[in-house]
Formats: structure tokens, sequence, C-alpha cells
């Protein structure tokens, strides 16, 4: 398997295979809303387009980085959304970078969207699929963050049978700006728990696959029922 590490602004063409990274926190709050029970997860465009889906259908649950916002229901945050109960329902996520990345890969054949949450099952798919050439999609920063450039070198090395371990990738993520941003305080929106929660290795034992589906970007589990367990809600 040949692989590649770009950030969203080196994507000049489309990839066959891409897989998008977003450890901190939007992929990590998307395995948690399917562990809640989520059905699927849209990913909207911008801000005003997760309000429109909201608008149009009342019962979807909308989120989005940062502090609550009028017309949102939830924010990008897995300590936060642990305790939801979304048994059934249809999530509206916009976030800063892993929404983006996904959509600036969704022309690409298979698209899976990960964190450390789920990097063994996304590993998995990439093996059954017999991936030749597959492009990470290191979200954050504009390519540069190691949370996200850790997490894709870790799953890189599983989906290519090195037997790697996951603690120095884990350790790198932990040192991160992004980390150190939520621990600190600076971004809105965030539990305390949310760093340990994103740095959680399996968690869950799926993988997350996006399609087109009509007109829209959409994110549901693979290989797993929705309902898998994610422990006792805080």
């Amino acid at each position: 398997m040949d692989t590649r590490f770009l950030g969203i602004p080196e994507l000049t063409e489309t990839p066959s295979v891409a897989v998008v990274v977003d450890v901190m926190r939007a992929y990590t709050v998307a395995a948690w809303a399917f562990a809640r029970g989520a059905e699927r997860i849209v990913l909207a465009e911008s801000l005003d387009d997760a309000l429109a889906l909201k608008a149009r259908h009342p019962d979807w649950v909308a989120l989005k980085d940062g502090a609550p916002a009028p017309g949102f229901d939830a924010v990008n945050s897995p300590g936060l959304l642990r305790s939801a109960h979304l048994g059934g329902r249809t999530v509206v996520q916009k976030t800063t970078a892993g929404t983006v990345g996904a959509l600036a890969v969704k022309e690409a054949s298979l698209v899976l969207c990960a964190g450390f949450v789920v990097a063994e099952a996304t590993a998995e798919l990439l093996r059954q699929r017999g991936c030749e050439m597959v492009t990470f999609v290191v979200t954050g920063e504009d390519g540069s963050a190691e949370e996200d450039l850790a997490c894709a070198q870790y799953i890189a090395g599983r989906a290519t049978g090195k037997g790697t371990d996951a603690t120095a990738f884990v350790r790198r993520a932990a040192k991160s700006r992004a980390a150190a941003e939520l621990d600190e305080g600076i971004r809105e929106g965030a539990h305390r728990d949310d760093v340990a929660l994103c740095l959680e290795v399996d968690r869950f034992p799926f993988a997350m696959v996006a399609t087109q589906e009509d007109s829209l970007m959409v994110l549901r589990p693979h290989g797993v029922p929705a309902s898998a367990d994610a422990g006792t809600p805080a």
C-alpha cells in the first residue's frame, strides 16, 4: 500500500481512496454519535447550510464547533455528546476542519473518516478493500496538526500490517497544540475529558464511511451496528 499525507490546501486532485483524519474533535465526536445510536451524520458545507437542514428537518440534531449557538442542538465535544440519546437520529455536523476535509474529497471512490477511536477498524477496512494508494487528509492546521498526522501515520502502519504500536503516536497527539488548547480552556464548547476521549485507541469497533446521497455528503458506521457499547454515559 502506497500512502501520502496531505493537508486540505494540498489536495490538487481527487484521490482514489481518502482517509480524512480529525482527532480533536470532529471524528471522535462522530464516532460517539454513532455509538449513542445516531443513524447517519450529514456533513454540512457551512453553518448556514447546517441551519437550513435543521429548519427543514426539525428532528435532526445540529452540532458545530465552538460555543453553543441559536439553532444548534449540540457542540463538537465528545465529553458533552457522550450522554446524548441519539437512537435513530440524523446528526448534522459542521466543523472547522474535519467536515471541510471530507467534502474536499467527496468525489473519491472511498472516503473514510477517522480518529484514534476507530483506528483499527479503519485500517482493517483498508486491508479488506485491498487499497493500493491511500491519501490521508490531515485536516488540522492546514496539514500540520500533530495529532491528526500522528493518527494518520498510525492507521497507515496498521493498514500495511506492520503491527504498529499506538503508544508513541498517542504521545505525540497528547503533546499537540490542539490538546494544549483544549486542556487550557482556550477552545470554546469543550469538556474537561475531551482530550482523553480523543486519545482512546480503538474505543469503537466500526469504521466510518462517507458517501454522497442525493446532494448530501453522509457519514455512516461500517461493520458494526450503530448501537455498539459506548460505555457508561457521564
